[in-house]
């Protein structure tokens, strides 16, 4: 729960200020009558005897038996310093300002967060108002945390001395609450801010008492009694009138509360508030609380989850203020602001589906959630987190119940046929072909769109497709090479790749015959040949095999018309999603009803395209369409029988 597995304290002071005697009367619980040693051994508090059940080391130091050399490593060792004076001699307080303080900073840095407590002991010795001699010192020194007095002879305040040495090291009040300026400092302000956003479930700016309630369950394991919410209301109304509205709690209020709570010494209950929402002892989040660690074995990828869906939707309706299903610049900003930045640019309008105003709408959120989560998927990790994902979803443990990591690629090539849900295709082709258009196609725009800057083009676009009833992603990325160019190994990893020409370019279809030859002829990676800008006229391509013959040749599905001109045509992004999903071995698809029905939508394209393929289809891939027809015409035969049989049995 805590940044540290244990506790060390050291005791530091003049001679004969009483270290040794408060840690044997702790240790024995009674105070030494005998002649006390110069220096008690280290002493080691287990953790279940300590009210922060962590394990806790006291060390004392003797200017008589140790030198400086121990002394400065014990100093840099210490996680909080107790330097001990006693209350009945002026000089030992006097040393406080004059040795230890300036040897712990010279040691440590002027500006080191190790606290330090001031123990007063003797205090059966000294006089009532003792303690008015080091309030000067705590308010020149920031690192001191509280003054305790005591007495090793009276058993007084002995464990406590103790207690808030582990406490200012598990709670400390530095990097929460300055005190000369009586406030809580901008870092703790930005964290409990962020708290406060994330448990207003419904984004109206107040904690209803159903939201007071679920909080209080979530970090303190117990409902908050009515007339206590009543009474926390009062004492914020009192204060702070501004920080009750409509019976509930503002975020003013919230911050007031957390002030109250650590000027009345109970960090702990600030503490525990905020290592509940993943921050550490310098309140940043914390590694394992942002990227919990995930497992991708090679050759799998990975998706976002129901749940993952689930919360992401259930945050787009919290900011979705005016419910016209799409966030507005304002929206946006308003459902970051629990993250450290912005993440999203311009370029992600341009990337998924937007309203006509250029809004993202939920299947555009939504996409681009999935399209981070396949390419990056730490950064989704990291943003749940944030977005206090562990907090909506408590009933999980972390935001890794949100990702899905599917099996690896080779068993969906041996099954021949995948349970994944997101595909990625790489579009390739020349510069110009017409790859960029056929991006935005799949998000319903064109390059002429009155809302597309071309400045913000992004080489992903991302949108859900059909394949056989069921929904998919399909994620395109645009590969822009030269004719030179050579295909690196990211630009070959992907489910399926789409090679584009343009079919009024002579000169563009040469660049895909020779990536396929290199690289994708021998791949188990379906391929597609788009011929772009069919509304333009087709010419002949300067390549001894026309594209459709080359697809019958080399035995892949024939080249697939595109124009940009209207309404992009979506079959075309069906058939990629299905090449995906049920892979193509040797030009013939697998044996499942969806891959048969590409099958025929592949065969059924454009009628000049068409018949140049068909001229191309040998006898022996004719033969082989024909035996697969005949054996499922028999397995279907063979069925109708067996289950006529089973009937007859059943009935005698």
């Amino acid at each position: 729960m805590y940044g540290h597995r244990d506790v060390r304290i050291l005791l530091l002071g003049d001679s004969s200020v009483g270290k040794t005697s408060l840690i044997l009367t702790l240790v024995s619980d009674e105070f030494p009558e005998d002649e006390v040693p110069a220096r008690a051994e280290e002493i080691t508090i287990p953790p279940d005897v300590t009210p922060e059940k962590v394990p806790t080391h006291i060390v004392d130091f003797s200017t008589r038996e140790q030198g400086d050399e121990i002394l400065l490593e014990e100093i840099e060792r210490a996680d909080v310093i107790c330097i001990v004076y006693a209350i009945s001699k002026q000089e030992t307080i006097d040393s406080i300002t004059e040795y230890w303080l300036p040897l712990i900073r010279n040691t440590l840095g002027a500006e080191h967060t190790t606290p330090v407590i001031l123990v007063g002991n003797k205090s059966d010795l000294g006089d009532s108002n003792s303690l008015e001699n080091v309030v000067p010192i705590m308010n020149d020194y920031a690192e001191i945390e509280t003054c305790v007095e005591c007495s090793a002879r009276n058993l007084k305040n002995i464990s406590e001395v103790f207690f808030y040495a582990q406490k200012a090291v598990l709670h400390p009040t530095g990097p929460l609450y300055s005190a000369e300026d009586k406030e809580l400092k901008p870092e703790c302000k930005r964290a409990l801010c962020r708290i406060f956003n994330i448990c207003d479930l419904d984004n109206d700016g107040i904690l209803n008492d159903y939201e007071l309630n679920l909080f209080q369950r979530r970090c303190f394991n117990a409902p908050l009694q009515p007339q206590a919410l009543d009474d926390v209301k009062a004492v914020v109304r009192k204060n702070i009138p501004e920080g009750v509205q409509n019976n509930g709690l503002t975020q003013i209020g919230f911050l007031f509360l957390h002030t109250l709570f650590i000027q009345r010494g109970r960090h702990e209950t600030t503490w525990t508030v905020l290592r509940k929402f993943g921050y550490n002892d310098h309140l940043k989040l914390t590694t394992e609380y942002l990227r919990p660690r995930l497992r991708v074995g090679r050759g799998s990828s990975t998706e976002l989850g129901h749940l993952g869906y689930q919360f992401l939707t259930q945050q787009f309706e919290k900011y979705d203020q005016d419910k016209d299903g799409a966030l507005s610049p304002t929206e946006l900003q308003s459902m970051f602001a629990t993250c450290p930045v912005m993440p999203w640019g311009p370029d992600v309008n341009m990337a998924v589906g937007t309203n006509e105003k250029g809004w993202i709408n939920l299947q555009g959120y939504l996409a681009q959630w999935t399209l981070t989560s396949l390419l990056d998927v730490n950064r989704t990790l990291e943003y749940l987190a944030y977005f206090g994902y562990r907090y909506v979803m408590a009933d999980h443990e972390n935001q890794l119940s949100a990702i899905i990591v599917t099996r690896d690629k080779k068993i969906d090539w041996q099954k021949r046929q995948t349970s994944r849900n997101v595909f990625q295709c790489n579009v390739i082709g020349c510069r110009g072909a017409g790859k960029t258009n056929f991006l935005q196609g799949l998000v319903d725009r064109s390059l002429d769109h009155p809302l597309l800057h071309p400045e913000h083009l992004s080489t992903y676009t991302m949108n859900t497709v059909q394949v056989y009833g069921q929904e998919r992603y399909l994620l395109l990325h645009e590969i822009d090479v030269e004719l030179t160019d050579e295909l690196t190994s990211d630009d070959l990893d992907c489910d399926v790749v789409c090679l584009m020409y343009d079919i009024s370019d002579p000169r563009t279809f040469e660049y895909c015959a020779k990536m396929y030859k290199q690289h994708f002829e021998h791949s188990n990676i379906p391929s597609l040949l788009v011929a772009a800008k069919s509304d333009l006229h087709p010419v002949r391509q300067d390549y001894p095999l026309q594209p459709a013959q080359f697809c019958a040749s080399y035995k892949i599905p024939p080249p697939q018309t595109y124009s940009s001109t209207g309404r992009p045509n979506k079959d075309i992004y069906i058939k990629l999603a299905t090449l995906a999903a049920y892979p193509v071995v040797k030009g013939v698809l697998v044996h499942h009803p969806a891959a048969l029905w590409v099958r025929d939508k592949l065969l059924s394209s454009a009628p000049s395209v068409r018949l140049m393929h068909l001229k191309g289809i040998s006898h022996e891939n004719r033969s082989l369409w024909l035996k697969i027809g005949v054996g499922a015409a028999i397995a279907v035969g063979c069925g109708i029988v067996i289950f006529k049989y089973l009937r007859r049995g059943q009935s005698s």
